[in-house]
């Protein structure tokens, strides 16, 4: 008997086969039965495995069905504890409610059935990232997510920027792979396993390592892993452009799924980064960088989603952060309810988007808060909380990082500048979408733009969504507001699993003061616009991505590619004097064998046919007075040589 926890990536496994063997033939209501249905399954379960553990009171069990790989800890199993069923209920309830949400989004979108056996894909591989008792299935599940989130972002495959987005995302999480495999290498030669349990038995018998040693290489293999998934500099230049896929895909990599694979890694490898100060510092620093620089980006972003998109980048500094420090609850609580906010915003900008008939660029909206009251009710919530408002879920995770990184002072001044910068880019966006009045009329012809054909502006022209997507944005509106007040309950929930997460920080009221007055300032400033040429700085990302291009792209591309071309050139010109010259070598053989071989036997088989039936052609004369004589004669010497013998 398989263990019903088996059954949560298999759920939403099994139907996303189901959709791309046959689901050309499914109507849309069929497709929803399957892939939303397996997604809700898969839920229930998860929540039914975390009343099994809180019943029972343990850490939770391993599941283990058989050896995957021919070394040591290389097995089909799940780890099934507070950690990895916190992520499931993260990925599974925020999924499905995205699944809903798509229903209605993607409802006259082409291949339908192919966008949600995509997304059952995706669900089913973070699924097993999170489950899974070893590293390496985990690296399984990284692969597909990996995978799925190259077919996700591209699924607009006829628009050059998705495919152009894609491929970016597939090669630069790549770079941050190879870090990982080398990494399990690595512990296979120090550990002689990839199970979590005997790697971190293994741990708890070698001292702190106090400079760069193999530990300390260990654990900065495993974090260029995660840098690459979750977008940390410098390999955090693909997650904004991923916002070129579907609205409903940017929500479930930016808040449930792909984005949070490397907190999860780190934090699932506490064991080895307590163990490695230098390891730690890295990943703070590299966390506080990431931060700063995607929150300063945000600031003069125009399109609505490339906003939440570097919003998530810096989310996720913030919480690298918290890790490089030994915060590993106070990064999981922000990856908890950053994944309710985040989602709810970017399905908020999906409904905008839905609304105003594709348009993204929030100079030209403007005074949207009438034509879309309840979106502009559930965004205002989930800015109110990724801004960091007392009551709501971004305020109490915000607060445990800041209480978490408080003994470092430039981090906690990091932390600060960032809060500012999320309430400022947030209630810019706010302000610009739905409360002042558009800054521009020139209009981008969205798919189905009644408003540019008519002549009216968009403030009334735009519509509220259907209920399918309005409904999972009241939920995540909900859900940002009481997400935050079990916390907790959420640290005895993961104490057995997490270290440190017993015993919360000692908190005063300096931090959360500070990081209410840092939340109003951004929101006070937020008016004010910026310009000249910091502006431009920020608009191209510190100039990184044109860095980039200008280094790996035209410069090992023409570098590189011009000795390629020149070698091609070279190689190719051999090769087709070679083949002339071969060409005609085979042909002169060629021809010399057909004349003097082939034709020269046919001949000699005549010749030697007309000499062998010369003497019987002599006789066959074709008269029948010849033939007649032929008897005679030879009757008469058949008689003569009778009588001579008698």
């Amino acid at each position: 008997m398989v263990d019903r926890a088996w059954l949560i990536p298999l759920l939403p496994l099994a139907s996303a086969a189901l959709m791309l063997l046959a689901g050309r033939r499914f109507r849309h209501a069929l497709v929803n039965l399957f892939c939303i249905g397996s997604v809700a399954a898969a839920f229930v379960v998860a929540v039914i495995e975390a009343r099994a553990i809180a019943a029972d009171g343990s850490h939770g069990r391993e599941l283990v069905l058989g050896r995957w790989l021919p070394f040591n800890g290389a097995d089909w199993g799940l780890l099934v504890d507070p950690l990895s069923v916190l992520m499931a209920l993260i990925v599974t309830g925020v999924g499905l409610l995205i699944h809903i949400y798509s229903a209605g989004y993607m409802e006259f979108e082409g291949g339908y059935y192919r966008y949600f056996g995509f997304l059952n894909l995706f669900v089913s591989f973070m699924l097993l990232l999170v489950l899974a008792n070893n590293y390496a299935l985990l690296f399984a599940g990284w692969e597909g997510v990996g995978l799925c989130s190259y077919l996700l972002i591209g699924f607009f495959y006829d628009r050059p920027s998705a495919n152009a987005a894609a491929n970016k995302a597939f090669l630069v999480n790549r770079a941050g792979d190879w870090g990982f495999v080398m990494g399990l290498l690595l512990m296979l030669g120090v550990f002689g396993t990839v199970r979590f349990n005997e790697v971190n038995s293994g741990l708890a018998i070698r001292p702190v390592e106090g400079g760069f040693g193999v530990l300390t290489a260990l654990a900065i293999l495993l974090f260029v892993g995660a840098a690459g998934k979750s977008a940390q500099f410098p390999l955090h230049v693909w997650l904004p452009d991923a916002m070129e896929g579907p609205t409903p895909v940017s929500a479930l990599i930016h808040a449930a799924t792909m984005v949070t694979a490397g907190v999860y890694l780190v934090a699932r490898s506490s064991a080895l980064f307590d163990k490695t100060p230098e390891a730690q510092a890295l990943v703070a620093a590299i966390g506080a960088l990431t931060a700063i620089l995607a929150g300063s980006v945000a600031l003069v972003q125009n399109d609505i989603k490339r906003v939440l998109a570097w919003s998530t980048v810096s989310q996720l500094g913030f919480m690298f952060m918290a890790l490089g420090v030994g915060a590993y609850f106070a990064a999981i609580f922000h990856l908890f309810t950053h994944a309710l906010f985040k989602a709810l915003l970017f399905l908020g900008a999906g409904a905008v988007i839905h609304g105003a008939y594709g348009e993204q660029d929030m100079r030209r909206m403007g005074g949207l808060r009438r034509a879309l009251p309840v979106t502009h009710a559930t965004m205002l919530v989930g800015a109110l909380a990724i801004s960091g408002i007392p009551g709501l879920a971004g305020f109490f995770s915000k607060e445990e990082i800041l209480l978490g990184i408080r003994g470092a002072q430039p981090l906690f001044a990091v932390g600060l500048a960032v809060s500012v910068m999320t309430a400022f880019y947030m209630w810019r966006l706010m302000r610009l979408v739905f409360w002042g009045a558009a800054e521009s009329s020139e209009r981008t012809p969205g798919r189905n733009d009644r408003a540019a054909a008519s002549g009216e502006g968009l403030e009334a022209a735009a519509h509220e969504p259907p209920a399918v997507m309005t409904i999972p944005l009241v939920a995540l509106a909900a859900a940002a507001v009481a997400g935050g007040w079990p916390y907790a309950a959420l640290r005895r929930w993961l104490a057995p699993v997490l270290p440190g997460a017993s015993q919360p920080p000692a908190g005063d009221w300096v931090a959360p003061a500070l990081a209410v007055a840092a939340a109003l300032i951004g929101i006070v400033t937020s008016r004010f616009a910026i310009s000249g040429h910091p502006e431009r700085v920020l608009r191209n990302a510190w100039f990184i991505d044109p860095l980039y291009h200008a280094v790996f792209v035209r410069g090992l591309g023409l570098g590189l590619g011009g000795a390629l071309a020149r070698f091609d050139s070279a190689v190719v010109d051999a090769g087709v004097n070679a083949t002339a010259l071969l060409a005609r070598m085979t042909s002169r053989v060629l021809i010399f064998w057909d004349v003097v071989v082939v034709d020269g036997a046919v001949r000699l088989t005549s010749a030697l046919v007309r000499l062998v039936s010369y003497p019987v052609r002599i006789l066959q004369t074709g008269y029948v007075q010849t033939y007649a004589l032929y008897v005679i004669v030879g009757l008469l010497v058949m008689f003569g040589i009778y009588a001579t013998r008698t």
